[in-house]
């Protein structure tokens, strides 16, 4: 087998598989064999003889407790009642034991400002001014800057380049 074709590297050579049961034969024969020669169990004469009649007098002579296993577990239903149970005491632990109720008054400003910026409320323009009390406003009142005299001329000067386009009149 020295030459291996390599088109075929699964050929084998001719007659190989006639001696191989021969061959390994002669490989078992001379190796030495490290089972020894003598048999490891016997059994007595007569044994399977009398075993099941011994068996079976064994069977009747020691009764054996079982063990009753209940096929529905009551452990699972008491476990669900005592969480509910759990659930309820602490329910009215707490609601015993607030001093007193919450009130508008309680809400910091800032709380009160930002629930209106993240949240839409879906009011209108016309809404808010059927609410809120314009008559007893002031233009001020609703401006986080105060106008002021001087702050309006400011802004004129910067970005109105012709006065008459503003049609002022002085009426006094």
């Amino acid at each position: 087998m020295n030459k291996i074709d390599k088109n075929n590297s699964f050929k084998v050579p001719d007659g190989y598989f006639d001696t191989l049961s021969a061959h390994i034969m002669d490989k078992i024969s001379k190796e030495e064999t490290s089972m020894s020669s003598s048999k490891g169990f016997k059994v007595p004469e007569g044994y399977f003889d009398h075993l099941n009649t011994q068996i079976l007098q064994k069977l009747e002579n020691s009764p054996v407790e079982t063990k009753v296993i209940p096929l529905k577990s009551y452990k699972k239903h008491l476990y669900a009642v005592a969480s509910v149970a759990a659930v309820l005491l602490l329910f009215i632990v707490i609601q015993f034991n607030s001093d007193k109720p919450l009130s508008y008054s309680d809400l910091a400003n800032s709380d009160i400002e930002q629930y209106f910026e993240f949240n839409e409320l879906e009011v209108s323009s016309y809404d808010l001014a059927e609410i809120l009390p314009i008559s007893e406003m002031d233009l001020n009142d609703i401006l986080e800057n105060r106008l002021d005299n001087d702050n309006i001329l400011d802004y004129l000067d910067s970005h109105i380049e012709d006065f008459e386009e503003l049609n002022l009149h002085n009426d006094d």
